[in-house]
């Protein structure tokens, strides 16, 4: 038992390790499945807005003048958390998104898997900050 922890720690270790964020393809995610609602400047004023119950998130103000919440973006853009918008859950990309697994540093410092186009599209909204 002591061992398969130690195995698992040091395969998320080595998998943070290893990680690369790619905003300029976070922006292309972005583009292609989050403006539409959440808009081209990410301000939550995107076309589909108006037609929706709960008004989208202004990405570019969530780091206010705390971190960026890391895990909260992560568990809303995978589904784990998910957002009823308009009668039903956010459109959850995760299936969209998944590819190989890797492990991103939480504000609290710990390891959260999730998947490379996820993580990408992390450092794309982490770029919006502070606009």
């Amino acid at each position: 038992m002591k061992q398969a922890l130690m195995a698992a720690m040091a395969v998320l270790v080595s998998a943070t390790a290893g990680q690369t964020q790619d905003a300029a393809e976070g922006e292309q995610l972005y583009r292609h499945h989050c403006a539409t609602c959440h808009g081209i400047e990410a301000t939550g004023q995107g076309p589909m807005a108006g037609v929706l119950v709960i008004q989208p998130a202004d990405l570019t103000a969530l780091q206010g003048e705390g971190e960026f919440p890391v895990a909260r973006v992560v568990r809303r853009i995978d589904g784990r958390d998910p957002l009823v918008s308009h009668g039903s859950p956010m459109p959850v990309y995760g299936p969209y998104f998944e590819g190989r697994d890797v492990a991103v540093k939480t504000e609290t410092g710990q390891p959260m898997l999730t998947s490379q186009p996820i993580v990408d599209l992390l450092a794309y909204i982490q770029t919006l900050q502070d606009r």
